[in-house]
């Protein structure tokens, strides 16, 4: 929440941000004036909200800067209605990964918005969660295009049924029937497997070969893993 109104210029965070959080005020600051954008030189304060829960991290950056924005009409409301975004600002105006992006992105589509902004870096961990549209950006700037329709941003990869084309196939096995059977079962059934023996006698190889006749993991179970 952004709230500016006449008053001497003064720029706070409230809402338990964390250190990261109250010293986002220069970041923010500095970020949107090298973009080439207007700060309100008037009393600005941003609410985290809830206020009882502590927020940890500089991902609030790019937010804290869109609703400023929006304050002084540097973006328009509809633009950023349904949207979520996320990521560090550099004094520049660069926008700079931080940890978390595919839990907001989950986030973001678990409260029904459309799409999330995040950094340009970290598209393909948000595109995991493909239940929503996922943009990278480089900078404010063009966050802020984004936002106006006037750039299609990053698209992200999508990665569903990817397969690590150097993996090891059962194909390479000479003998161990036994073992190779316990495997498949293994595979097909989701059951635990246990190899024992003495060293040399290819448990690690047998092993190795295993995620290869894995089936495919459910959307679900990939963003678990």
């Amino acid at each position: 929440e952004v709230d500016v109104r006449p008053g001497l210029p003064a720029f706070t965070i409230v809402g338990l941000g964390g250190r990261a959080g109250r010293e986002g005020v220069e970041r923010v600051k500095a970020a949107i004036q090298n973009a080439g954008r207007a700060f309100p030189q008037q009393r600005v304060t941003v609410n985290l909200a809830p206020a009882d829960l502590r927020k940890e991290g500089p991902g609030f950056d790019l937010a804290i800067a869109c609703g400023v924005l929006l304050s002084v009409g540097e973006i328009a409301a509809e633009a950023i209605d349904g949207k979520a975004v996320f990521g560090e600002l550099g004094l520049s105006g660069e926008l700079r990964p931080c940890r978390g992006a595919l839990a907001v992105a989950e986030g973001a589509s678990a409260a029904g918005l459309d799409a999330i902004v995040v950094p340009a870096e970290q598209i393909e961990e948000a595109g995991a969660a493909t239940a929503i549209g996922v943009f990278g950006a480089g900078d404010l700037a063009e966050v802020a295009a984004i936002l106006a329709g006037d750039s299609a941003g990053r698209a992200a990869p999508s990665r569903r049924g990817y397969r690590e084309p150097e993996l090891p196939g059962l194909e390479d096995v000479r003998g161990h029937a036994g073992p190779v059977r316990a495997l498949e079962i293994a595979a097909a059934g989701a059951h635990h497997l246990l190899l024992t023996g003495p060293p040399g006698t290819g448990k690690s190889m047998l092993a190795q070969r295993l995620p290869r006749i894995l089936p495919p993991l459910a959307p679900a179970e990939e963003l678990e893993v």
